[in-house]
């Protein structure tokens, strides 16, 4: 434990931050591959460049971008079959990518996609969706932020009463 404290702390001095070294909790979101899987990746390889910390995808070194867009060797990637479907040659399947990359994503597809990750909610079709709420037997539906508010005891609408909406 002790070592584990006091790597943070070198972390934290040495780039100049605060705070625990992972700040949030984990969140992932399965989703419907043949539809979202290229969406997603622009939205992670992306963010970078949304955060202004390159102007190209290809400039950020921890993305999978410059193997996919760029033909960079990365022994930790294993290419996905619908990132085959691009092309049947490496080129042509670098150039479908980097196709993909000439705009960015709009604002709709982006508010989809933070609040499915934000909530770890499934990302696909209304069908895919059926079925994965079939599956679990969880409902998909945006929920508020933070707990659900507790009704105070005796305060119910009893039957024959009118809820005044104040």
């Amino acid at each position: 434990m002790a070592i584990g404290r006091r790597y943070v702390q070198t972390i934290n001095k040495t780039y100049d931050r605060t705070g625990t070294l992972w700040d949030s909790r984990y969140k992932s979101s399965l989703i419907q591959a043949d539809i979202y899987l290229l969406r997603c990746q622009r939205y992670i390889e992306l963010n970078p460049v949304r955060a202004d910390m390159v102007r190209d995808p290809g400039e950020y070194p921890w993305s999978s971008y410059r193997a996919n867009g760029l033909g960079a060797s990365d022994p930790l990637l294993s290419p996905h079959s619908l990132y085959l479907d691009l092309g049947d040659a490496p080129e042509a399947r670098q150039a479908a990518y980097r196709e993909l990359f000439r705009t960015g994503l709009d604002e709709a597809a982006l508010a989809e996609l933070r609040l499915a990750i934000q909530q770890s909610q499934p990302i696909g079709s209304e069908r895919f969706l059926q079925q994965i709420e079939q599956m679990t037997g969880q409902r998909r539906e945006a929920r508020p932020r933070g707990r659900p508010r507790l009704e105070p005891e005796g305060s119910a609408v009893l039957p024959g009463q009118m809820e005044l909406g104040l």
